[in-house]
């Protein structure tokens, strides 16, 4: 996998320029010198993220580039949906490598780890954690190791899957019957690392962070980009599932920093320490803040609990419990060549088209599409077997067999 840093190189560039002028560097040299850099400097240019192109300070924020952006948008034509009513944003395929919205927040904090000089990245989440999984497949490929605290959740064939990868990219599993039994292995794991002297970085759960959600303030930058270029129409909604509640939070910020009018909407998934508005509000401010920092000409426009709608209808028996709306969503999207899954856009998916159903909704809509659809397995190495994961999860998998 190839990890680059931020940024267009201009210094290499102006470097350039200076040894061409050497009156020591022939001419035809030096100008292949001066054409190898300037092709660099575009390739690095066109690597940088949407929110730099509209603000060049920012690069002075940590990252290295996981992702292949922009990611397509494409009308979703759904049975029963209106032409042009329906469009969807294929973050699915925002890495090469393990898509999905968690590359664009991993770009910021592994940077920052790096920078930190870890070697070991401490994360939580369900057993069948699509973040955990993204910080061991990327944290790996800058060779960091990941241990993830994971929690009970509803047992699926995705799920099994899910930890599968985990074991195979080398994740140290550490389970917790709960949230304060979570907290106390956190605690445990950090105390371990660092003696261990791995300088260890803690990657919030979700991967949600000031930091982090820059990551979505900048694909608000991108889908501003792509109305511009007439990929689509300028939506009236956006939806987009809330687990820890980064995506929504940065995606909304960057909404209003881009000019544009869209309101986006968070479909709730999670009854573990749900986000509120209010709470919304504080993630979002916490990334305007570090934005401002870095450049003083972002506009000070700070959110309030009123700027976030969440809906809460699709949530059923919990986390991970899948529900009928959702397992109905998941197959007209299949039927339209889109993969979902049962845990989070399943659901989302399932609230927009309720609302599409009785006129709730506001035209055209965009579909955020959270999920991973690249298959990692080709690439992942041989899992250890299932037998080798704690016993603690072991006896919840066979629990759930029962």
């Amino acid at each position: 996998m190839s990890i680059r840093e931020n940024g267009c190189d201009d210094g290499r560039l102006r470097a350039a320029k200076r040894r061409a002028k050497s009156p020591t560097m022939s001419t035809t040299a030096a100008h292949a010198a001066l054409a190898n850099a300037e092709r660099s400097a575009s390739a690095e240019r066109a690597a940088a993220l949407a929110l730099l192109r509209r603000h060049p300070a920012l690069a002075s924020l940590p990252r290295v580039a996981l992702t292949a952006l922009p990611t397509p948008v494409e009308p979703l034509a759904l049975a029963g949906v209106a032409a042009g009513a329906l469009w969807v944003k294929r973050d699915d395929r925002s890495s090469p490598v393990y898509g999905g919205n968690k590359p664009r927040k991993l770009e910021f904090t592994l940077a920052a780890a790096r920078a930190h000089g870890s070697r070991r990245l401490v994360t939580t989440g369900g057993i069948g954690t699509h973040h955990g999984l993204a910080t061991a497949i990327f944290g790996r490929a800058l060779g960091m190791r990941t241990t993830v605290v994971v929690v009970p959740q509803p047992v699926t064939a995705h799920v099994r899957e899910q930890l599968r990868g985990l074991q195979a990219f080398g994740a140290e599993l550490l389970p917790a019957g709960g949230i304060a039994a979570a907290a106390a292995q956190v605690i445990r794991a950090f105390a371990r690392a660092t003696l261990r002297g791995e300088k260890p970085f803690w990657v919030a759960t979700g991967g949600s962070s000031a930091l982090a959600d820059v990551g979505f303030v900048s694909a608000a930058f991108e889908l501003a980009e792509q109305i511009a270029a007439g990929a689509l129409p300028e939506p009236a909604e956006i939806y987009v599932p809330i687990g820890s509640g980064g995506t929504l939070a940065g995606l909304a910020l960057g909404l209003r920093l881009a000019g544009l009018r869209a309101r986006a909407v968070g479909v709730l998934v999670t009854d573990i320490l749900p986000p509120t508005p209010a709470r919304l509000a504080r993630l979002a401010n916490a990334s305007l803040a570090l934005l401002r920092r870095h450049d003083p000409s972002i506009a000070a426009a700070p959110m309030t609990a009123a700027d976030f709608e969440v809906a809460r209808a699709q949530l059923g028996a919990g986390y991970g419990a899948a529900t009928a709306a959702g397992e109905a969503a998941s197959a007209l999207a299949r039927d339209a060549g889109l993969a979902l899954e049962t845990t989070y856009t399943a659901k989302c998916l399932a609230e927009l088209l309720a609302r599409l159903a009785d006129g709730r909704a506001r035209t055209p809509a965009l579909f955020w599409n959270t999920y991973n659809s690249v298959d990692y397995r080709a690439a992942a190495p041989a899992a250890p077997p299932e037998s080798e994961l704690p016993a603690a999860i072991r006896r919840w998998l066979a629990e759930a067999e029962r």
